[in-house]
């Protein structure tokens, strides 16, 4: 099976040293378009960093034309086709529409990586050769890699001072908390909160585990479900800029379902005291959570953020014991 997946691809070890100088010569132009692409990607909100990565594209341009220059002088004008996916082994890039919903600190380390992956795979590839002209050109690949890295670190320098940076991080971690935190945490106190009613209404009024559990998947789910899609279509992100719709609804409508089913989840235990009991430790701790992320990414006081949860759960945790025992 392993050999049917490399069908077609050849091994590094195989290729002639036309073809290594080929290899690198659409490496460098893949990459240069990677960089425009995150530059693209960051233009809007980060203007700084976009100029950064414009630089390192515009630098591998640079690298590519010498490779081009020096495979004309040593092979002639006609490069051979080959591209990463040829070769197996060969390291691979992660695919453009992966990681254009990449946040800032991952977009740069990613860019890092980048450079790295390339500077390791040319000095291993250069220590196992046995050739020295390719040994040569190999390490000339890896040095070319490793000056990539301090141009990245000059162009830094250049664009993105201490304070673009730190003006840039705080843009990034509020994108964070409207695109994440806000609807999960809707969705969190919605689905901790909102089921409890029926889940302990349930549980009271039949002391069956098996119907208080099914009831509460299903008042878990369906809440996520409604949630998620209310939360994408109630906002396009356009105006108020607070991001993708669809990771607006992910957060909401999985968080919504995590906070129902934490507390129907104990009851798959068929004895109902053991069950409420770990139901209701689980519900505490709900609460508590929610406080906090209210506490440290909402920037709540935590006292007055614990007060208002607890406060809103323990009501509608009496409202179902009492409508479940009446």
């Amino acid at each position: 099976m392993l050999s049917g997946m490399n069908l077609g691809r050849r091994h590094f070890s195989d290729l002639s040293e036309q073809e290594v100088l080929a290899l690198a010569i659409s490496s460098e132009e893949d990459d240069a378009r990677i960089y425009r692409t995150y530059a693209e990607r960051l233009r809007n909100e980060f203007p700084d960093t976009a100029k950064v990565f414009e630089g390192m594209a515009a630098e591998e341009d640079v690298h590519r034309s010498r490779l081009i220059d020096l495979h004309k002088r040593r092979f002639g004008e006609t490069i051979p086709l080959i591209r990463r996916e040829h070769v197996a082994g060969y390291y691979a890039r992660r695919p453009v529409w992966l990681v254009e919903n990449l946040g800032l600190d991952r977009i740069r380390e990613e860019a890092a990586g980048m450079e790295q992956d390339a500077r390791n795979f040319y000095l291993k590839a250069a220590q196992e050769t046995k050739d020295a002209d390719t040994r040569k050109l190999l390490g000339d690949l890896a040095a070319a890699e490793a000056g990539h890295e301090k141009v990245a670190e000059k162009l830094e320098h250049e664009f993105l001072p201490e304070d673009a940076r730190e003006e840039e991080a705080q843009a990034a971690h509020r994108q964070f908390i409207l695109t994440w935190v806000q609807p999960g945490l809707a969705g969190l106190m919605d689905g901790s909160v909102s089921t409890l009613a029926p889940i302990f209404a349930t549980a009271f009024a039949t002391h069956d585990t098996w119907t208080t559990f099914l009831v509460g998947l299903a008042a878990s789910v369906g809440a996520g479900i409604s949630m998620g899609f209310t939360e994408a279509a109630s906002d396009d992100g356009q105006i108020s800029g607070r991001g993708s719709p669809v990771k607006r609804g992910i957060a909401s409508g999985v968080m919504t379902a995590v906070g129902g089913l934490g507390h129907a989840l104990p009851y798959l235990i068929p004895h109902f005291w053991t069950a409420t009991t770990i139901a209701m430790i689980v519900v505490f701790l709900e609460l508590w959570a929610i406080a906090w992320i209210q506490n440290k990414y909402m920037e709540t006081p935590f006292m007055r953020a614990a007060f208002q949860v607890v406060l809103g759960g323990a009501l509608v945790f009496a409202a179902g014991t009492i409508i479940g025992s009446a």
